[in-house]
Order: C-alpha cells, then structure tokens, then sequence
C-alpha cells in the first residue's frame, strides 16, 4: 500500500514541478517605421548682432543675461575717425557755402548789368555757371556728410528687440570685423525650427508632414512635430537634404541651438511589442515563451519570433507572435518548451 502511494505522488515519480512566472497579454500597438538623426534646434525669436563697421570696442553697456529694450546700446566700436571724417566734411561744406553765396552775389549783379546792357550775355553765362557749380557743390557735400553720419551710428550698435544678452565673446580693445559675432538677444519662449539633415537615398521617402519626434537621453519621445519644409536640392558636399519642423516650446524643454537625437517616422503600423527581456537567443534564432493552458496545468510554449526595430526597450514582432497570446516576461533562462508554469499577472 505505502508503495502505491508513492508511485501516485507527481514528485515521487519524477514529474517536472511548475515554476512561476510573470506573463503579460500581448496588445498590438502603433509602431513607427522610422530612422534616428540628430537635429539642431533653431531659435526664431533669436538675433545674432555683428557690427556693420570695423574698429576697436571702446566700450561694452551690457552683461550676459541682461535684460535689455529695443534700441538699447550693447557696445560701442571706436568712432573717433569716423567723427573726423565728418567734422572735417562739415568744414568743407561751410567753405563752400561761402563760396556758394559769393557766387550767387556776383550772378545777381551780373544779370542787373546785363539788364542795363553794360556786359555781354557771354560775362553773365559765366557767372550763372559758377554759381550754379558751387549750389551742385555744396549738395554733394551736404548728401556726403548725410551719408557718413548714418555711418558713425553703426558704431554704436543697438539691440533690435527686447530680450536677454547671451554670451558676449569680444572684449574692450578687441578689433572686430563685420563678420564677428558680438552677442546674441533672444525674446525667449515661443516656437523652436527643428532642422534634420537626411541621407539623399532617402529622398523618395521624404514628405510634407511626416512626424518627427524629438528623443529624450533615455531615447523616449518628448514631443513630436510635422516637417513643413523640405529643401529642394541636395546639398553638395554632404549629399543631404534639409527637413525643417516647428516644435512647441512652452515648457523651455529645449534651447537655441541645441542638438538632439530625433526620430523621422516614415510610416507607421500595429504589431506587437514585447521587452527585451523576454526574448531568447540560441543557435541564431530568436525565441519567446507564451503560457498555454494544456488541460488542467499551464505550460510554457517556446516559439520561434522575428524582431523588427527596437522601441525604447521593446522590439517589435513582425512574425511569430500574435496579439491576445499571453506572453512570459521572467525567468525565461529557466525554461523549456512544455515546462509546467505558474502563471502571475
């Protein structure tokens, strides 16, 4: 009787025991069918201020995050010769204003002489040319002198908006140029332009209005936006194309200039998606369980998958898998096709 006993008992006769598991419903779920780039983000409420003359900084009026107003001074480029110019421009034209108005004298006393018949017509032609070659004179003068005190302005260079002082990388006694980078002022807030260079194979794929999403460091989506612009020819040396997309920046997420990871999504699709921690690899091909229920126990069933692109820390199934399966997410080393399993949600 003890020995009948025995040979009934599962353990006894050497029956595999159940082992417990996690198991999660596999759901499809979008997926996207895209690439990752890294993209430069763009300022529109940003100004870049370069001096439109050269000299030396004689004076800066501001610090790096300064808030300042439309018009205000930022720096001041030496205009000393620049005011020689123009004073000695200013002396110039006072001679010849005096000159202008002798002239004028003489050609209105040369046309009551003439009137008198006491001087020939060819004496007062002489005088009106005169008078009428100082009055030319003294406008181009006067034009000059305009010209060369719009000029001195540009040696005090003003901020076009109101905003905040950025980095300022010149100093007092630096020489500049008309290509050196001053300071930059930003309004801050509003819209940033996303620009992405994609390889020119690519190009038969690009669309107005395809996603972009913008990647966290952890490569999770942040926030997404549409392509609006696409450059209409390939850039040269780097056989790229330009993709522009406005991203919301309410939250101050991203800043002027920045660069980040984004991922251009060019279609989009349902499949399932499972963690990299359940997929197995032996013999180069990959496998997942799924809990079964065969009879009054639940096994472990072992299925060949193929994987598609990596989702953050899922893959996506493009075959093998079906949704609605109950998938086994732990202790998958343990296993083996038919092992007895205890199912946990």
């Amino acid at each position: 009787m003890v020995g009948c006993r025995q040979d009934s008992n599962p353990k006894a006769a050497g029956a595999p025991q159940a082992f417990p598991v996690k198991v999660q419903t596999l759901q499809a779920q979008v997926v996207p069918d895209s690439t990752e780039y890294l993209a430069t983000l763009k300022s529109r409420n940003a100004s870049a201020l370069q001096p439109q003359v050269e000299g030396e900084v004689t004076k800066i009026f501001v610090h790096s995050g300064q808030r300042v107003e439309t018009g205000s001074p930022v720096l001041e480029i030496d205009p000393r010769r620049q005011e020689a110019t123009v004073n000695n421009q200013e002396a110039t034209l006072r001679s010849r204003q005096a000159t202008l108005e002798l002239n004028r004298i003489e050609y209105e006393r040369r046309k009551k002489l003439y009137a008198a018949g006491v001087i020939a017509k060819a004496d007062l032609d002489t005088a009106q040319t005169a008078y009428e070659a100082s009055r030319a004179d003294v406008q181009a003068l006067q034009a000059g002198i305009r010209e060369q005190q719009v000029q001195l302005h540009y040696y005090t260079v003003r901020s076009p908006m109101t905003g905040i002082i950025g980095d300022i990388p010149v100093h007092v006694g630096d020489r500049v140029s008309t290509q050196t980078l001053l300071t930059t002022v930003d309004r801050g807030g509003g819209e940033l332009e996303a620009y992405v260079y994609v390889p020119a194979e690519k190009s038969g794929a690009i669309r107005s209005g395809i996603p972009i999403e913008l990647l966290d460091d952890q490569g999770k989506p942040v926030t997404r936006a549409q392509v609006f612009f696409i450059a209409p020819q390939v850039d040269a040396v780097t056989q790229t194309i330009l993709l522009k997309a406005r991203v919301a920046n309410g939250n101050q997420k991203f800043r002027n200039d920045q660069t980040v990871h984004a991922r251009v999504i060019w279609a989009e699709r349902k499949a399932p998606v499972i963690p990299i921690t359940a997929v197995s690899r032996l013999s180069g091909k990959t496998f997942a369980f799924v809990a079964e229920q065969q009879g009054q126990q639940t096994v472990a069933k072992q299925k060949i998958i193929q994987l598609g692109d990596l989702v953050g820390n899922d893959y996506v199934v493009l075959s093998g898998l079906q949704p609605g399966e109950r998938l086994i997410t732990s202790n998958i080393q343990f296993l083996a096709d038919g092992m007895p399993v205890i199912p946990q949600s």
